[in-house]
């Protein structure tokens, strides 16, 4: 497939009459894609069978991350546990939490460009090594941070949101929570039983607003896991809509797999599974735009957000890029009575009690700069970066309830000659109402 995609790649079309031309175009991209797929299938077959246990049992730490206090690869770190997999048969072992771990001091170092970005944070607590985007860095910490504590040795780390585990429930069908020490969950309104359909609403905020201790919200998490992962190890459900449901979570950013053996790193480093900021997963004219909480506090689920592409002629080889993000905290506007505390942070760390404040990170391609940033049309200060040398600009946004809010991040010297994307942080949002189509702004009509 790939030779005879190379063969039609080398044919000049400049002289082919449009009957010619136009099917030989159709062709290249059918060509393309049947080769891509075929690529990432032979990938899959070089590792899939390492990676379940072929050769011996592997062992992986799993982070569910919840979306409701947001972090650049999702969500905060809460329920921990660890899956192992014997020639493809998989067992739920220890489970934790990532307060059940501790403070780490001395912290563990992380490399200077991210440090100066995320602060050493990123190597002192487990809740916040996905500060950075770049999942093999925090998968890395996360795995050192474990068997510190723990022990435990562990061969990688595999990361789920709930909204991902709604789609395992898609193809397994509803899990019961049997656990007797959380039967009194029934009679403060939260469900004995999880479908793909409710379980995002109940991890990312009714457990919050129902569930005062945080303790006892950690059991919740670990007995929801528990359930999943045991439906799963039994066979429950049908193959295809699990595979389909994975393969989704995974293409939204919300399934991340990272191998602490170099060999099959190197081959999930080339796909979008690994949550790589940099390297062959990234596109060359690929932006990045990552959310971090700074209220302290599970007011995200609150917060609806969309990201564009605005493309600007410069009048030079060059181009510009505008990065624009909407933000809207729709949260009621007695948030700071009708929620709890838990929620809403009560103002612990100096956010009014139903504000939400926002670290708003935009990464532009290789070799482009962070220019500009504005906040509702006004020019504002803005810190700027770089990261495996590609620009890093931050705007913190704060929002009351009801309040919404536009930033504006412009990259200039963007000399790649491709379609710009994005990637954006996952959030309990389906991707398609974050994502909105590139926009032309001076350069003709929009896309």
């Amino acid at each position: 497939m790939r030779a005879s995609a190379e063969r039609i790649d080398g044919i000049e079309t400049s002289g082919l009459l449009p009957q010619v031309a136009e099917p030989l175009a159709r062709a290249r991209e059918q060509l393309r894609s049947v080769t891509g797929a075929l690529d990432a299938a032979a990938s899959a077959a070089k590792v899939a069978p390492g990676l379940l246990g072929s050769d011996g049992p592997r062992s992986y730490l799993l982070m569910i991350q919840n979306n409701a206090e947001s972090r650049a690869s999702g969500g905060i770190p809460g329920a921990l546990a660890v899956l192992t997999f014997d020639h493809g048969k998989l067992t739920l072992g220890a489970q934790g939490s990532a307060s059940g771990l501790g403070v780490f001091f001395p912290v563990f170092p992380a490399d200077p460009e991210q440090a100066q970005i995320y602060s050493a944070r990123l190597g002192e607590y487990m809740h916040d090594v996905n500060l950075t985007p770049d999942f093999p860095t925090a998968a890395a910490t996360a795995q050192a941070m474990w068997e510190k504590r723990t022990g435990q040795q562990v061969d990688g780390v595999l990361s789920l949101d709930p909204v991902a585990l709604g789609y395992i429930l898609d193809a397994t069908g509803p899990v019961r929570i049997t656990d007797p020490g959380l039967a009194a969950a029934a009679k403060i309104g939260l469900p004995t039983e999880l479908t793909g359909k409710n379980v995002v609403q109940t991890l990312v905020s009714d457990v919050y607003a129902k569930i005062e201790r945080p303790e006892l919200q950690d059991a919740y998490f670990a007995d929801v896991a528990k359930e999943v992962f045991g439906a799963l190890s039994s066979g429950k459900g049908e193959a295809r809509g699990l595979i389909k449901g994975i393969t989704r979570g995974a293409a939204e950013g919300r399934v991340l797999v990272w191998s602490g053996a170099a060999n099959e790193q190197a081959i999930i480093a080339n796909y979008p599974l690994s949550g790589s900021i940099a390297g062959k997963s990234v596109a060359p004219a690929q932006f990045g735009v990552y959310f971090n909480d700074g209220t302290g506090a599970k007011m995200d689920y609150y917060v609806k957000r969309t990201v564009q592409l605005v493309k600007e002629c410069t009048g030079d080889d060059y181009g510009q890029v505008k990065v624009r993000i909407t933000s809207t905290n729709t949260a009621p506007a007695d948030a700071a009575t009708s929620l709890p505390a838990y929620v809403t942070g009560g103002g612990i760390f100096g956010v009014p009690a139903g504000t939400v404040q926002t670290n708003v990170i935009a990464y532009g391609p290789v070799q482009a700069n962070v220019e500009t940033a504005t906040v509702d049309g006004t020019k504002t200060d803005f810190a700027a970066h770089r990261h495996a040398d590609r620009p890093v600009g931050t705007v913190t946004l704060t929002l009351a309830p009801g309040q919404s809010s536009t930033v504006d991040l412009t990259f200039g010297k963007i000399v790649q000659h491709t379609e710009p994307t994005v990637v954006v942080t996952p959030t309990v949002q389906p991707v398609k109402d974050v994502i909105m189509a590139t926009e032309n702004s001076a350069c003709g009509a929009g896309t």
